[in-house]
């Protein structure tokens, strides 16, 4: 495995594992908030500097700015804010193509709004699942156990025994290296669940875990995939050079971003 991307790991899992363990939420929110702010950057600087779109970026910042104050709403209200978010959004943008006299085309507010949905949104469930589900503090690590063990697992399956190419839209992606990506995730959750079953008393059902695993692994793979979608479409191999042998925030966080808003909704089925 490329060293660089060993060494940015070893870096990176302390920093993470400090903010998600002992971070209040209102710490976890912000530092939330700016990674969704540097991926929304990365994300439309693709579009700029390829041609394909000049994104209005202050309002995709200011979606960004608001996961700072999520838990500011009652929990109960949650869900429905970050619903509202979305035609607020909309309606911002179609009265700024109108405020410019169609100088900003649709092409520009579709990459705006498709920026504000596919990260902030779905970064959104990472405080939400931390704070508002029960044992979210012990349930948020199900995240980025799959997508880690997945994104490990992959890369080293894929490189040692992978033969078989998958897509064109990926040409490093195989199948060997998916079907161990998947292995991957479900043995690093299941690995997770003993540990919480033993240290923290929890009654997690190991296939209720497995099956979680596969689900949470094969939507990162996915996320995977739709980040290296844009990549291709926008001409790019990374998205920046943010972190060493990883590329930019949003190529680190690429699965991550698909498995949030999946979790939320699969991870209450592991509490009994």
């Amino acid at each position: 495995m490329n060293l660089k991307r060993i060494i940015s790991g070893m870096v990176l899992f302390p920093i993470v594992a400090v903010i998600v363990t002992f971070g209040n939420q209102y710490i976890v929110d912000i530092t939330v908030s700016l990674v969704a702010m540097m991926s929304l950057h990365e994300f439309y600087k693709a579009f700029r500097t390829s041609g394909k779109a000049q994104p209005i970026e202050w309002i995709g910042y200011l979606a960004a700015a608001l996961i700072c104050i999520i838990h500011v709403v009652p929990m109960y209200m949650i869900l429905r804010t970050i619903g509202i978010l979305l035609p607020i959004s909309m309606l911002v943008l179609f009265a700024y193509v109108i405020a410019t006299n169609g100088k900003t085309t649709i092409q520009d507010i579709a990459i705006t709004f498709f920026g504000i949905f596919y990260i902030v949104v779905f970064l959104l469930f990472i405080p939400v699942i931390r704070e508002d589900l029960k044992d979210g503090k012990i349930l948020i690590w199900f995240v980025f156990f799959s997508a880690w063990g997945t994104d490990i697992f992959a890369y080293l399956v894929g490189n040692n025994f992978g033969k078989h190419h998958f897509t064109e839209i990926s040409p490093n992606k195989t199948i060997e290296g998916c079907i161990g990506g998947i292995l991957g995730g479900v043995i690093t959750v299941l690995i997770y669940a003993v540990v919480c079953n033993l240290v923290f008393h929890t009654q997690f059902n190991y296939g209720f875990v497995a099956l979680v695993g596969v689900l949470l692994s094969l939507s990162g793979q996915l996320g995977d995939l739709a980040a290296s979608a844009v990549k291709r479409y926008t001409e790019i191999k990374d998205f920046s050079n943010l972190i060493p042998g990883h590329g930019g925030m949003l190529d680190r966080i690429d699965s991550i971003i698909f498995i949030a808003p999946f979790a939320y909704f699969l991870l209450p089925m592991l509490i009994r």
